[in-house]
């Protein structure tokens, strides 16, 4: 057997035992193990998949992640396991399915030089895994491909390092993962900027193992001394800073590297703010203090809260050591409030409280794996957080930008988020290269291209909440900005025509305005046209108003001189006759009112009583020649929806009937009958005449607003 083969089958098997009991059933692990066996293609050498593992093992990682790792270092795992009639367990799908979306995030920053919005290939990782554990395995793996990198050409080297200087190193940075946080950037350092490197690695006086060996000795000395003074419970931790955080720093204070005092540090943490200076008043007595550098954040914390006592000392040998000490309530908000480290660090803005909220949760999940850990405990990382939901969408611009948005953006939010006059001349949109509409809400990953015309003709509908078109409160802006630069005259024409438009469905066109005037704060009609075509007053709004003015004020009837026995609530759907009970009411079919309509009632001879709209035609007929037969009645409760019939007036197209019939299922709308007919020989329009049951004349107007929305679409009304 070639020597390469048996050392890949010995990486193998090593991987294999590396799994804790039980976290793959025996078939998987059978599988896997002849796939391997038989050199099926895996995503890594099999030294590096053994450290992957390696690296997990240190993490603390449950048998879940370990059991992930080892099987998506297969490729297609899933055909395999199809093919082979074997089952993966669900709990390890979604970390499968998270490895994958990954992938998918380093092909992109791949594909488009990375680089140019790292930021936003971070958010949109996070937004895209779904079981949070997916991100140590990562990081893992990248820190594994990062130790072999030498064996890949140059080329190679410098894209898996900029991968990992972009999005892994920053990573581990946020979860508090500090040793795979110095390597992984140590190492993409030294792969991107070489000489530099080097120069900084030749200017410290030894080498990293010498410095840790260094930090063991003084962090001794200090634990004895703080023994001697009654100070036994304080813990000390130390590190030797990287080459990379030196040249940071050193950039950053445009200093050499002999002006550094903390390439050497120990950090202690005690009970209480007492003990703090008890243990500083110490160290400046064991060790000759620098002066010039004590920061007191005790006292003067920084403005993200952050709290410590930072003192630089000459320690043993003559070496300087920087000492921090803090309380560990002050190191627990230090290590897990997630914006007193990290933005600090890494000198960003402050992110979404989604994203913070994720990796403060995973930075506590590490911490309570390794609790569990020393404990001999079950592994607390099965339990994940039903709150993490996240607030914010992360789209990409054809060139593989990032774009943030809110939820529930829509491809129009997107336009104005790209560019102002890109949101105004957006005639179209294609998601995933599928033509969509205006109106279709994003999800993260999605890749956008806004068709865009040469003019900027923004519609006045897109102000509207109930047509779904902005999500954004910014967009919003953008278009009523738009619009408020017209000339008055021009916005009391788009205003009368949209008003118009809403009241004429309602059967409210020639309805008097001036009662309404108060409930918009506005004093002629006029100024609520103008608001109506700025979008601050939605059509709707007005025709609501309008109705609620029409209801009558009825008194209620005279109290009995005996208590009446307890009503029974209405049934559901049922209209109560006031003051008359047992009598049979039905809806009338003239004019089919709905649930929260105006109502009137008409006692007929036979049939009890003919529920109306105030405005019928038949009933203003009918209670002309017999008004002694008009009975007040109001709606009872009502959950099961009312038939009413609507007519569409439409240029004929393809998918019309498609796109009509979607948009009512969209919308909860029950279809009972549909029927479409040309309107005269030649002429390119139909009408369609659709039954439907609605909940009341809310989600009516709504639906009628959103079919007069769409594209050949020139009427919609109640038939």
């Amino acid at each position: 057997m070639p020597a390469p083969v048996a050392a890949a089958k010995m990486h193998y098997a090593d991987a294999l035992s590396r799994l804790p009991a039980g976290a793959l059933p025996e078939p998987l692990a059978a599988l896997w193990s002849a796939q391997a066996e038989a050199g099926a293609p895996m995503r890594d050498r099999a030294d590096v998949l053994a450290d992957t593992l390696r690296i997990l093992a240190s993490l603390n990682a449950d048998a879940d992640v370990v059991a992930a790792a080892l099987l998506d270092a297969l490729v297609d795992v899933e055909r395999s396991a199809a093919g082979q009639g074997v089952a993966i367990p669900e709990r390890l799908q979604a970390l499968l399915e998270g490895q994958r979306a990954a992938s998918r995030v380093w092909a992109l920053h791949r594909s488009h030089g990375g680089g140019r919005n790292p930021e936003g290939m971070r958010r949109l990782l996070l937004a895209l895994v779904r079981d949070l554990r997916v991100v140590p395995i990562v990081l893992a793996r990248q820190l594994s491909r990062m130790r072999a990198a030498w064996r890949l050409p140059v080329e190679e080297q410098r894209a898996l390092a900029q991968l990992t200087r972009d999005i892994h190193a920053p990573l581990a940075n946020r979860l508090g993962i500090w040793q795979l946080k110095w390597e992984l950037e140590d190492l993409a350092f030294r792969s991107l900027e070489t000489d530099t490197y080097l120069r900084i690695a030749r200017l410290l006086d030894d080498n990293r193992s010498g410095r840790e060996r260094y930090i063991e000795q003084a962090k001794a000395q200090l634990q004895e001394a703080l023994a001697a003074q009654g100070i036994a419970n304080a813990d000390i931790a130390g590190r030797p800073k990287h080459i990379f955080s030196i040249w940071k720093k050193m950039r950053r204070k445009d200093a050499p590297i002999g002006e550094l005092y903390d390439l050497r540090a120990l950090r202690v943490l005690v009970e209480d703010v007492a003990d703090c200076y008890a243990v500083l008043g110490l160290v400046h007595a064991l060790w000759l203090p620098v002066p010039s550098e004590f920061d007191d954040y005790i006292a003067r914390p920084k403005s993200n809260g952050y709290r410590s006592l930072h003192t630089a000392v000459v320690g043993p040998g003559g070496k300087t050591l920087e000492v921090q000490i803090r309380t560990r309530e002050m190191h627990a908000q230090a290590e897990l409030g997630v914006a007193a480290h990290w933005r600090y660090k890494e000198g960003g803005a402050a992110g979404g409280a989604a994203m913070d909220k994720r990796i403060a949760w995973m930075r506590k999940l590490l911490e309570q794996a390794a609790e569990a850990a020393r404990d001999g405990e079950a592994s607390p990382l099965d339990a994940m957080d039903s709150e993490l939901v996240e607030d914010r969408v992360y789209a990409l611009t054809p060139k593989g930008e990032v774009v943030d948005l809110q939820q529930g953006a829509t491809v129009l939010d997107f336009a104005y988020q790209v560019h102002t006059m890109v949101g105004h001349r957006c005639r179209g949109a294609k998601v995933d290269g599928r033509i969509v509409p205006l109106n279709t809400q994003l999800r993260s990953g999605e890749r956008v291209e806004i068709l865009t015309g040469k003019t900027a003709e923004p519609r006045r509908d897109w102000l509207q909440a109930s047509s779904g078109f902005l999500a954004s409160n910014r967009s919003r802006e953008k278009v009523r900005a738009w619009f408020n630069k017209l000339d008055r005259a021009r916005n009391l024409q788009a205003g009368r025509e949209l008003l118009d438009r809403d009241l004429r469905r309602l059967g409210l066109l020639h309805a008097d305005l001036q009662p309404v005037l108060g409930r918009f704060n506005v004093a002629t009609v006029d100024e609520l046209l103008v608001l109506v075509a700025l979008g601050d007053v939605g059509p709707n709004q007005v025709g609501r108003a309008l109705l609620e003015l029409e209801k009558p004020a009825e008194e209620a009837p005279p109290l009995p001189a005996t208590a009446p026995p307890k009503a029974t609530t209405p049934a559901a759907g049922t209209v109560t006759v006031q003051g008359v009970d047992n009598l049979l009411a039905q809806v009338a079919r003239c004019c089919q009112p709905l649930p929260g309509e105006p109502i009137a009632g008409y006692l007929t001879r036979a049939r009890g009583v003919s529920v109306h709209r105030p405005d019928c035609a038949s009933f203003l007929r009918l209670a002309g020649r017999q008004p002694a037969r008009v009975l007040p009645v109001e709606w009872g409760a009502r959950s099961g929806g009312h038939e009413v019939a609507i007519r569409i007036e439409a240029v004929d197209r393809k998918w019309l009937l498609k796109d009509i019939t979607t948009l009512l299922a969209q919308q909860g709308v029950h279809v009972l009958g549909l029927h479409a007919d040309q309107l005269r020989d030649g002429d390119p329009r139909v009408r369609l005449n659709v039954r439907v049951r609605v909940a009341d004349y809310g989600q009516l107007g709504l639906l009628l607003g959103r079919l007069e929305a769409m594209a050949g679409v020139e009427s919609a009304r109640r038939g």
